[in-house]
């Protein structure tokens, strides 16, 4: 293999080294035992380069497999937050391999997680808003667990809801203002409280849209329709009485005509 050649080579460099570095020392004339002191220092020196080499690559390798442990213990967290099936390991094949899949994953799990949190978050300023105009209940949802797909899609057909119903109670102040305001005009009608103030001073952005604000509306238009209705009725028992007072007295047509009742 390519690996077991190149460990072979670095023996044959290793013996190569020391061979010549022998011969330098027989040239110079050191002695048998000097040589030997001289050969241990290099096999210790050179020992010693390989146990720190050796011990660096087993730092890595207990890395990696307590980086794996970590992945896996994150995962199932992961997995339990994002309510999905049970984390399964798959054959990733060498150490590394597998380190470098389950880190894969969860930084695809975190970030799901972040967009979900960041949609909630999103939805829920929605939801204020909402309710806020509409004096609505909030949407019951959790806001410190991650949510749900579920979740999620129920929170938005809820907004969806929710805003179809402000849009329809707009139209509806918006229609019944107008109504109240010809009628107020009509019988000369001036506010007479606060509520009435407040119907006949805002707009549909200001006027809090709800449900008793707006049968409140309602209440007002009928009452104005109603005082509307008995006026009506008065006046015609008016004229009914001022015709019949005529015929009595016999007033000409062209007098009736000139009246200023007409």
């Amino acid at each position: 293999s390519p690996s077991g050649a190149l460990i072979a080579e670095s023996v044959v460099c290793l013996n190569q080294a020391m061979m010549t570095l022998r011969d330098i020392w027989r040239e110079i004339g050191i002695p048998e035992e000097l040589q030997l002191e001289r050969i241990e220092a290099v096999k210790t020196h050179v020992k010693g380069l390989l146990d720190m080499m050796i011990s660096e690559e087993e730092n890595l390798k207990e890395y990696l497999l307590n980086s794996i442990t970590a992945c896996r213990r994150e995962l199932n967290t992961l997995h339990r937050e994002l309510q999905l099936d049970p984390f399964e390991v798959e054959e990733q094949g060498t150490i590394l391999e597998t380190e470098r899949y389950l880190r894969t994953c969860v930084q695809a799990l975190l970030k799901e997680k972040a967009e979900r949190k960041q949609e909630l978050k999103t939805l829920q300023e929605q939801d204020q808003e909402l309710c806020n105009i509409l004096c609505a209940a909030r949407f019951p949802i959790d806001s410190d667990a991650v949510p749900s797909m579920k979740d999620l899609d129920l929170f938005r057909s809820h907004l969806v809801t929710l805003s179809a119903e402000k849009e329809r109670r707009r139209e509806e102040f918006v229609s019944t203002k107008q109504q109240i305001l010809l009628l107020m005009e009509e019988l000369e009608h001036s506010p007479e409280n606060s509520f009435e103030q407040d119907v006949v001073s805002s707009n549909e952005e200001d006027f809090c849209l709800s449900q008793h604000n707006i049968a409140a509306l309602q209440s007002l238009r009928q009452q104005l329709e109603a005082q509307q209705s008995l006026n009506a009725e008065v006046c015609v028992e008016l004229r009914s009485r001022i015709t019949e007072l005529w015929e009595r007295l016999q007033v000409p047509a062209e007098e009736r005509e000139l009246s200023a009742v007409y």
